[in-house]
């Protein structure tokens, strides 16, 4: 038996397989002396399909998750066409000649770090939502369709940490709760593990491996323990 030990976001005591969450490859390339024009009506369009699919996720939650949640959705959509953003995004494709997808995710990581900076708590957290955004408009970009769980028998998704878009969007008949390596109680995933009543542990670290997929585990969401096949005296 292997215990391991994070902090419990969402309540409740579920057993099932550990399953990592399987994200598309992105190869992201800089590129050298790209047209910065081509690339700026590249970022135009991913950024209106990006809106696109926020507004539709708002709809959605709206409709299962509570207000709450669709105001995010309406909140990233925003940021989509924050002008400070795209204007440092125009800035990198004007001056450093590089593809969109690079620009986008340079500006992501500069406005997320700026938060995760910050002293608030609940400002750190949305360093994840930043990330969030650029992940969709680079995706978008890239013509990449978001990842899910391939799975036949509901699963306790673990990984490195879940960005709400990628949350709201999994066949939540397939999730007996969420195991992530980073995240905290403040994050948006778990405000949303808590409103769709699914069990979640977070802040689990290295000590939550990719190799241990498959293998059974017991996960409380208050405690925030996860037991890997556990001995009977802890069943």
């Amino acid at each position: 038996m292997l215990m391991l030990q994070g902090k419990g976001v969402s309540k409740g005591v579920v057993k099932g397989p550990l399953y990592f969450f399987r994200r598309p490859d992105t190869t992201i390339v800089k590129g050298d002396n790209c047209d910065a024009a081509w690339e700026k009506q590249r970022l135009a369009q991913a950024q209106a399909a990006t809106i696109a699919q926020l507004e539709a996720l708002s709809a959605a939650c709206r409709e299962s998750s509570g207000e709450e949640m669709a105001i995010l959705f309406e909140t990233h959509a925003m940021f989509v066409e924050d002008e400070d953003f795209v204007c440092q995004i125009h800035e990198a494709l004007d001056t450093e000649r590089c593809t969109a997808e690079y620009a986008v995710q340079a500006a992501g990581e500069s406005f997320a770090a700026m938060f995760a900076a910050m002293d608030d708590a609940y400002m750190q957290a949305r360093a994840a939502d930043i990330r969030d955004v650029a992940r969709r408009i680079v995706n978008n970009l890239m013509g990449i369709v978001e990842g899910g769980i391939d799975s036949e028998e509901p699963v306790i998704l673990a990984a490195d940490d879940l960005a709400p878009s990628e949350t709201i969007q999994l066949d939540k008949s397939k999730i007996l709760g969420f195991a992530t390596q980073g995240g905290s109680a403040n994050s948006h995933t778990a405000i949303l593990a808590r409103t769709m009543g699914i069990p979640a542990v977070c802040g689990l670290g290295t000590s939550l491996k990719p190799e241990f997929s498959g293998r059974v585990a017991y996960m409380d969401g208050e405690t925030g323990a996860i037991f890997l096949e556990p001995d009977e005296l802890t069943l």
